[in-house]
């Protein structure tokens, strides 16, 4: 029987790494030639009580800058515990890295070693906890964001229905 990801380059294969080694690994893919990370995610496994708990996932892509051809793909898994944070980040390799691994942080609460300060992408600042995490009250009310006075600003992130235009 042969092997389905040879026959299909887009479909890839699958790797792990440790994360002290993750850093390293991202690098020499790179070199290898996956020059694009097309995505990186995270998968929480407190049902099944796997420890650690939570697993990054990275995907990558070996892009023909010439044809924009698909010349291969690799998934790197990498496990990661809860708490402290032990992933480096990536953004030195791939720029696109800042974005998805802000993602990350706000969907998980997985943090990186080198990006203490790291802000929301999806959530407001106020949203209190990581909404993907298997242990997020799906019913937990959070916090109202908006002025003290509960006066609405001109402002369309209030989603204030105001028209435009007048009628006459």
């Amino acid at each position: 029987m042969s092997d389905p990801a040879a026959a299909n380059p887009c479909r890839g294969e699958r790797r792990e790494a440790e994360p002290s080694a993750a850093f390293d690994a991202l690098r020499e893919l790179k070199d290898r030639g996956y020059n694009v990370l097309v995505d990186m995610t995270a998968v929480d496994y407190l049902s099944q009580g796997r420890e650690p708990r939570f697993e990054v996932v990275y995907r990558l892509m070996k892009l023909d800058p010439l044809s924009g051809g698909d010349k291969g793909r690799v998934e790197l898994h990498v496990k990661a515990p809860e708490g402290a944070p032990v992933l480096r980040s990536c953004s030195s390799l791939w720029p696109i890295a800042d974005w998805l691994e802000r993602e990350v942080w706000d969907m998980f609460g997985i943090g990186f070693v080198d990006r203490p300060k790291i802000k929301r992408l999806l959530m407001y600042e106020e949203f209190q906890g990581h909404p993907l995490r298997k242990d997020y009250p799906i019913a937990k009310r959070q916090p109202l964001i908006g002025p003290a006075s509960g006066e609405r600003p001109d402002n369309p992130s209030f989603n204030a229905m105001r028209p435009s235009v007048t009628y006459e």
